[in-house]
């Protein structure tokens, strides 16, 4: 299963988020779910860093699935869109797939 964890502070601005594991629909490879959540995210990190000037903090594990970024500061409201957007796109997959639960999705105050 995949797990996506947004991190927001007491504000409600977020802080980062953490994508991490398999979604296991199908064999490496050819997992549809998986592929999506990772052109999801790895879209969103390329978005921040070609359309904003927030800074931030991102790493990638191919192996375990993760994917992190972090954020020092506020972002902007351009950054938060993009999250925002990265958030619908992985609760529309979550909706799709309701036959098993291929990815959990939560927001954490930090």
């Amino acid at each position: 299963m995949i797990k996506a964890v947004f991190f927001k502070d007491s504000d409600a601005y977020y802080r980062g988020f953490s994508i991490s594991g398999h979604a296991g629909y199908a064999d490496s490879g050819k997992d549809i779910i998986c592929a999506a959540v990772s052109a999801l995210s790895v879209n969103t990190v390329n978005a921040i860093e070609a359309f904003t000037e927030d800074r931030f903090e991102a790493s990638v594990d191919e192996k375990t699935g993760m994917l992190t970024c972090s954020f020092p500061e506020k972002i902007s409201a351009e950054s938060a869109l993009l999250v925002d957007s990265l958030l619908l796109g992985l609760r529309g997959i979550e909706e799709d797939y309701t036959d098993h639960t291929y990815i959990k999705i939560s927001i954490e105050e930090v």
